[in-house]
C-alpha cells in the first residue's frame, strides 16, 4: 500500500480551492467512496489508506479519515459515536436481509463533530449518493457550513476524547453481543455489501 495515498489524495481533493471550497470538496470525494463494510478497516491507524486502496469503506474509515483530513485545515474535530437499530424502516431492504439485520446487535456509528466557524456541527460521510434510492439518507450539497442529516437514527451520542477512546468503546460493546447476534453480524457483511452492488446497478 502505497505510504503517499493519503497526502496524495489531500493535494489532489483541495488543489487551487480556498477553505470552504477545500472542506467541501473533501467530504463530497469521502462521502461518495462507496459504502462497503470491510472488517479490516476499522483499525485507525491503516483504515483510511486502506480505503482509499480499495475504492470501498464503512463509516468508520471515512470518518478517522475525514477527521485526519479536516485537522489538517485546522478544524478541531470530535470523534462520536451513534448507537442505533440496524432495523431502519427507511432502508428498503429486500426480505432475507431484513431478517438478518433484525437479528443484529445495536450499532456503533461513528461520525464526526467538527468546529466550523464558531461552532460545532454534525459532519457524516457514509452513504454514498449510489444508495439515495434504495432509502439511504445520503447527504448531497452540504454547504461546508451547516450540520448534515445524521446517516442513522440514534438512540444515544457518545462523544469520545480521543481516536483511542472510540476503538476501546467498541471493544467493549462487542463483548455483550450474544450469540445469536455474532451469528448474525458473521453473515451480515457480505450479503448487505452485494445488496448495495445490486442497488447502485438499479440506481
Amino acid at each position: 500500500m502505497p505510504d503517499d495515498i493519503i497526502p496524495a489524495k489531500f493535494s489532489q481533493w483541495t488543489a487551487h480551492l480556498d477553505s470552504k471550497e477545500a472542506r467541501i470538496s473533501v467530504y463530497d470525494h469521502i462521502r461518495d467512496i462507496p459504502y462497503a463494510i470491510v472488517p479490516e478497516l476499522r483499525d485507525p491507524a491503516l483504515g483510511p489508506a486502506g480505503m482509499l486502496e480499495l475504492g470501498k469503506g464503512s463509516c468508520i474509515p471515512k470518518h478517522f479519515l475525514l477527521g485526519m483530513f479536516f485537522q489538517k485545515f485546522g478544524i478541531p474535530v470530535r470523534y462520536c459515536t451513534y448507537l442505533y437499530s440496524w432495523d431502519d424502516p427507511r432502508i428498503k431492504y429486500p426480505p432475507d436481509l431484513r431478517s438478518i439485520v433484525k437479528e443484529l446487535p445495536m450499532g456503533t456509528h461513528l461520525a464526526c463533530r467538527a468546529h466550523v466557524e464558531g461552532q460545532w456541527v454534525l459532519i457524516d460521510a457514509t452513504w454514498d449518493s449510489g444508495l439515495k434510492k434504495a432509502g439511504f439518507p445520503v447527504n448531497e450539497d452540504w454547504d461546508g457550513l451547516r450540520p448534515t442529516k445524521n446517516a442513522v437514527k440514534p438512540v444515544r451520542e457518545i462523544i469520545h476524547e480521543t481516536v483511542e477512546d472510540r476503538v476501546k468503546y467498541t471493544a467493549e460493546a462487542k463483548k455483550s453481543w450474544t450469540e445469536a447476534q455474532m451469528r448474525a453480524y458473521e453473515k451480515f457483511p457480505a450479503v448487505f455489501n452485494a445488496w448495495l452492488e445490486a442497488c447502485r446497478k438499479t440506481g
